[in-house]
């Protein structure tokens, strides 16, 4: 396993980040137990869950179910980099949700309660909240980080702005700020170039893209549905019809460099600027072991160059759309 540091902290994380969002609801606890233990022999270190997580079984089901795996001992919680986040609501009532001081208490505490644990590596604010100043979050960051039950922050789907508007307004603070944005980010949706990449390399974070397949359209999608294993519906049906050309040119340059499409996707994230691992949220072991496999692919500047001839991507703003 290859290790780099998350953005500018001194936080050595594994190039591949296991992601727990199917954990409950798609993946049986045994089967998500085995996962996780398969990531630490694989020498994957980095997981990252949220508050939210657990769809049919509830909110917070899926930390608990990595509390569980925690809770069985052998290093397991000491041998892992752990992301959580907060901003959803997790209740009906006022303060339940967004970036508030009182719910960031609140949400970190039931966060460490799920997670058995007393402290969170990576405490990931799932969205801007703009109704809260960044003072305020900040304050409520600086004192769960005086208490030792955090150790970095992070942000997730911000702009390049609200990643400025958050780190001078940590710099006025003398506090850290954001050490990592994770954002959606593939070879089909490349909008992060424009703004948020720059200001992260800028600011010292680490990024972590997520949907790095872009919900499988990346995966063989095209092989896939020919050979009858996968059926498309709703906008991934659309986006296969309006763009079955590109996708099967992409799955033919695959074969050529002899990688599976998923793996080649997940390998060119590993080369663009700013970007420490990709999430692979997956439900099965196959995906996993394939998902880890991409960390030992190189690809070379005329591979990434094809790369970019199939699925153009963004200069940097503003000469993205000017000279």
């Amino acid at each position: 396993m290859d290790y780099t540091h998350l953005g500018r902290t001194g936080l050595s994380v594994s190039r591949a980040v296991l992601g727990t969002m199917n954990f409950g609801p798609e993946t049986t606890e045994p089967d998500s137990f085995a996962i996780m233990d398969r990531a630490h022999e694989l020498g994957v270190n980095f997981f990252d869950t949220a508050n939210v997580y657990g769809r049919s079984e509830g909110k917070g089901a899926t930390e608990e179910i990595v509390g569980r795996w925690f809770a069985q001992g052998g290093g397991r919680r000491d041998k892992t980099v752990l992301a959580t986040k907060l901003y959803g609501d997790m209740g009906d009532w006022p303060n339940d949700g967004k970036l508030s001081a009182l719910n960031i208490r609140r949400a970190l505490d039931a966060s460490l309660q799920r997670l058995q644990t007393d402290y969170v590596d990576l405490y990931q604010f799932h969205h801007v909240d703009r109704g809260t100043p960044w003072d305020e979050i900040w304050q409520a960051v600086d004192v769960a980080v005086q208490q030792g039950k955090i150790l970095y922050a992070g942000s997730s789907n911000f702009a390049g702005w609200h990643i400025a508007q958050a780190q001078e307004a940590a710099a006025r603070r003398h506090s850290v700020g954001l050490v990592s944005e994770q954002s959606i980010y593939n070879l089909i949706v490349r909008d992060v170039e424009r703004d948020v990449l720059p200001a992260a390399e800028a600011y010292g974070l680490g990024v972590i893209p997520w949907s790095p397949l872009n919900g499988g359209l990346l995966g063989g999608i095209i092989d896939k549905t020919e050979a009858g294993s996968r059926r498309l519906e709703g906008r991934s049906a659309d986006y296969v019809a309006d763009h079955h050309d590109q996708l099967s040119e992409y799955e033919a340059f695959a074969r050529e460099l002899g990688h599976a499409p998923g793996e080649l996707a997940l390998a060119w994230l590993l080369h663009q600027p700013a970007v420490t691992a990709p999430i692979t949220g997956p439900r099965t072991m196959e995906q996993w072991e394939s998902a880890v496999r991409a960390v030992d692919i190189r690809l070379d500047d005329a591979a990434l160059a094809r790369l970019d001839e199939i699925f153009p991507g963004h200069k940097t703003s503003p000469e993205d759309y000017a000279w």
